[in-house]
């Protein structure tokens, strides 16, 4: 699912949680490692989605807090996590004072920012001196099978396939930051694959969000691009990494 609808995403948050949830744990326990998060860390995550990262991060001891435009992503994550603070917003404005973190976390949520440059210094803003931001991102569609899935239902459609921004490329991460007015302290590459277990799966997934009469028209394209990634079960494995990059504000 591309875009940055909140009602969108409101309406697909428990099958987001339950297709996608997990899926980019990888890029999030790389960031855990490199802005050193542990007990008693404060971590805000922007764009939390359904609270998987949260749940993560409070199983580590640390205080795990959450934001999210959408409010039926807030609802499932609060759900889950019924004593976290998980409030309604994005990196345009965070709704906290400034120096109240030391960590601010964001995986496959810096993209849908207005301008992702003010998104980070708005992040910087909420950290107390010296404090991290990790930033993790779908890496370019050359790395990514569920690329070459939804390049195939784009091209069907008579769409041109998305291809994302510098961001997703090596050392896209790192330039933003410089331009935010961060210094890089790590940056790697992490693979995220996702599994589906059967076809009904994979096209509920690919397909996360598209209304029953597109889904009608494109399922056997999405069926036919994800043959490459049949396994020997009958399910489908897709090969996918994201790009991730930690840092802290120059002037600390």
């Amino acid at each position: 699912m591309n875009g940055a609808d909140p009602d969108r995403w409101s309406g697909v948050a428990a099958n987001w949680a339950e297709l996608w949830g997990g899926f980019s744990d990888p890029a999030r326990r790389a960031l855990v490692e490199h802005a050193d998060v542990g007990p008693g860390t404060r971590v805000l995550d922007v764009g939390c989605g359904s609270g998987e990262f949260l749940a993560l991060l409070a199983d580590l001891g640390a205080e795990a807090v959450g934001v999210d435009p959408a409010p039926g992503m807030v609802a499932v994550a609060r759900r889950s996590l019924p004593d976290a603070d998980i409030r309604e917003g994005d990196f345009s404005a965070l709704p906290w004072p400034d120096g109240t973190f030391d960590v601010v976390t964001a995986v496959n949520s810096l993209q849908f920012a207005d301008d992702m440059v003010a998104a980070l210094r708005e992040a910087t803003r909420v950290l107390r001196p010296g404090g991290r931001i990790g930033i993790a991102n779908w890496a370019e569609a050359a790395l990514n099978d569920l690329d070459t899935i939804e390049d195939a239902v784009a091209l069907a459609a008579g769409e041109k396939p998305r291809r994302g921004g510098d961001y997703r490329r090596a050392g896209g991460l790192q330039s933003l930051f410089a331009r935010a007015g961060l210094e890089v302290t790590a940056a790697g590459l992490v693979e995220t694959p996702w599994r589906a277990a059967d076809e009904d799966t994979l096209v509920r997934g690919v397909l996360l969000g598209d209304d029953a009469a597109r889904v009608a028209a494109v399922r056997d394209v999405v069926v036919e691009a994800a043959q490459p990634f049949r396994t020997a079960d009958g399910g489908y494995l897709l090969r996918n990494a994201f790009r991730y990059a930690v840092g802290h504000d120059r002037t600390t």
